[in-house]
């Protein structure tokens, strides 16, 4: 591990830092870092091996930067939460391994009235806008379009792809494999699977798309379906009909963490089909 300094180091594998970025004492970057120009990196922050800065990327407060992540220009991360509830709490973002941070995403970092953490994982593209409030927590491998936008206390499991505009209201939980369509405004829970549109956001069936580009199979995704017509079906309540899914589709682990993911307490409401769209899981 390589302390920063202010000018372009020499010996192979060391980070490199433009003379125009200012790379602030106590900031760890290692190996293969890359810091472009007019970047500034706080004196908190760790960026992992072959991190690449493009330019004019600023990251501030008690953050982490996976290995091999690339930011590009104009983004701000680990900047002060945008809540007039946090004093200067010494709050923390760590962002994982290998994700693409495009032009002007904005990232906070927790406070002390939620995990006190935000957390990105693995894998994942932000488009040009995106943002990530405090306490939120992302999964892998998900895609949020541009201008895709988290209030605080948000959680996105992996896989989820949220469209262009769209806009999830605080502890709201997006399922794994869910799709947002553009333009929407989510106020409720999304089901692992699902794909939500419109202002504000019902249910519209599966994100089947999703599910056949990531290998589920026609058997899986025909269960699905199934448990999904189950669930939201006119008769009984959503307990009953959560209790008929389970005893049907048991041994089904797809299925089951759409059960899970229902019956888990968030204070936010379930995301329903319209009343007008019928139950079809296409």
């Amino acid at each position: 591990m390589t302390t920063s300094s202010a000018t372009a180091a020499a010996s192979e594998g060391a980070p490199v830092i433009h003379p125009s970025a200012v790379v602030e004492p106590g900031a760890v970057l290692e190996e293969g870092v890359r810091v472009g120009a007019f970047c500034v990196v706080g004196p908190k922050v760790r960026l992992g091996r072959n991190v690449q800065l493009q330019s004019h990327v600023v990251v501030e407060g008690h953050t982490t930067i996976g290995e091999g992540t690339t930011v590009s220009p104009f983004a701000a991360l680990g900047t002060p939460p945008q809540d007039l509830k946090y004093r200067g709490e010494d709050s923390r973002l760590e962002i994982g391994s290998n994700n693409v941070i495009r032009e002007h995403v904005t990232m906070n970092p927790g406070t002390e009235s939620g995990r006190m953490l935000t957390r990105v994982g693995n894998g994942n593209l932000f488009m040009v806008g995106a943002h990530v409030a405090h306490d939120c927590m992302v999964g892998d491998n998900v895609i949020f379009a541009n201008n895709a936008t988290l209030a605080g206390h948000c959680t996105v499991e992996d896989n989820a792809i949220l469209g262009g505009l769209c806009a999830v209201h605080q502890h709201v939980r997006i399922g794994a494999h869910a799709f947002i369509g553009g333009m929407s405004g989510v106020e409720n829970d999304i089901i692992p699977f699902g794909m939500a549109l419109g202002n504000r956001a019902g249910l519209a069936g599966l994100n089947v798309v999703g599910l056949k580009r990531r290998g589920f199979s026609r058997e899986q995704i025909h269960r699905l379906r199934q448990a999904y017509r189950i669930m939201f079906a006119d008769e009984g309540t959503l307990s009953e009909r959560l209790d008929a899914v389970e005893a049907e589709f048991g041994e089904d682990p797809h299925v089951q963490q759409i059960v899970s993911f229902a019956r888990t307490e968030s204070g936010r409401a379930l995301c329903m089909p319209r009343q007008n769209a019928g139950i079809s899981a296409v």
